[in-house]
C-alpha cells in the first residue's frame, strides 16, 4: 500500500472508486481494512472514492510508542487530505475516528464537507473515564489475557444481545476476535486519546454538515452521548440503529451503509 510523509510521520493509505471523495477514520485498535469489508464496497458502488488508511499507532503507519495527542491525530487527516489533494471532501469516523473527525470540522472546515460520526460522544463521563483507566492499567502491568477470554469480553463489550444471542454468528465472531493481534505500544498511545475532555460547547462552532450515528445497544459510547454530540453541533442529524452495539457497521452493515450513502451521496445536506 502507499505510505506518504504527513505531519512528521509516515502514513499507509489505499484507494477504491471514483468520483467525490471520502476518507475514512477508524477507532481505537482498527485498521483502514476493517471499512474494505462492507463500507468500501457500499460507499465505491454508489459512485464515491474511498480513502482509507492507518492511523498513527497502527503499522505499517507510524507507531510513535512515544505518544501522541487528539490534535496529532486532526492534524495527520488534515494532511492527508491536503497531500491527496481531496478537500474538501466527506470525512466518516466512528469511535475515536468520529472524535477525529468532530475536531477535524471544527479546526478545518475548509478541508471537510461533510461529516459522518458514529459511535461518538463530546465528553467521558465516569464509567467510560474508568474503562479507558482499567484497559490502560492493565496493559502497563504487562497482564495479557489468553487470547479466548479477551475475546469473550470484547463481544460482551462491542456487541448487541441479538448477535450475543446467536450461536452461529458467536462462534465466528470469537474465531475473528481470538485471531486479533494483542494490543501494541502505538495502540497503547491511542487508548490514552479516549481520555476525551468535554468538548460540547466547542462543538457548537461546527459549521460542517454532521451526521451522527449512534447504535442502540452500545455500551462503549451510548445513543445518549451520541444524542450531546448531535444537540451540540448546529443542524446536525441523529439516527440511532437498533439491534447494534458498538461495531455496529459491522453487526449490521446494510442499515449504516444506507445512512453513509443517502448522506454522503445525496444533495447537501
Amino acid at each position: 500500500m502507499p505510505v506518504i510523509p504527513v505531519n512528521g510521520i509516515r502514513l499507509s493509505y489505499e484507494e477504491a472508486g471514483t468520483g467525490a471523495p471520502v476518507v475514512m477514520i477508524q477507532g481505537t485498535g482498527g485498521g483502514r481494512t476493517v471499512w474494505h469489508l462492507h463500507q468500501v464496497p457500499a460507499l465505491t458502488a454508489a459512485g464515491l472514492r474511498v480513502v482509507t488508511f492507518d492511523n498513527r499507532g497502527i503499522p505499517p503507519s507510524s507507531e510513535c510508542p512515544e505518544g501522541f495527542t487528539l490534535r496529532d491525530m486532526v492534524e495527520d487527516v488534515a494532511g492527508l487530505i491536503e497531500r491527496l489533494e481531496l478537500g474538501p471532501c466527506a470525512v466518516v469516523g466512528t469511535s475515536m475516528g468520529a472524535f477525529v473527525a468532530q475536531e477535524l470540522a471544527l479546526a478545518r472546515p475548509d478541508l471537510v464537507g461533510r461529516a459522518v460520526l458514529m459511535a461518538t460522544r463530546g465528553r467521558t463521563d465516569l464509567l467510560r473515564a474508568e474503562l479507558t483507566r482499567a484497559e490502560i492499567d492493565l496493559y502497563d502491568a504487562g497482564v495479557r489475557l489468553p487470547n479466548r477470554y479477551a475475546a469473550v469480553l470484547r463481544a460482551l463489550k462491542s456487541l448487541s444481545p441479538r448477535t450475543l444471542d446467536d450461536d452461529t454468528a458467536m462462534a465466528d465472531w470469537l474465531d475473528l476476535f481470538e485471531l486479533t493481534s494483542e494490543p501494541g505500544p502505538g495502540q497503547r498511545a491511542q487508548m490514552e486519546v479516549s481520555r476525551l475532555e468535554n468538548r460540547l460547547a466547542a462543538y457548537q462552532g461546527i459549521r460542517v454538515p454532521c451526521q451522527v450515528v449512534s447504535f442502540a445497544d452500545d455500551l462503549i459510547t451510548p445513543p445518549r452521548l451520541g444524542q450531546e454530540v448531535a444537540d451540540a453541533i448546529p443542524g446536525a442529524r441523529h439516527e440511532i440503529v437498533e439491534g447494534c452495539g458498538h461495531y455496529g457497521y459491522l453487526e449490521n452493515p446494510a442499515a449504516v451503509n444506507k445512512v453513509l450513502v443517502e448522506f454522503l451521496a445525496g444533495d447537501p445536506p
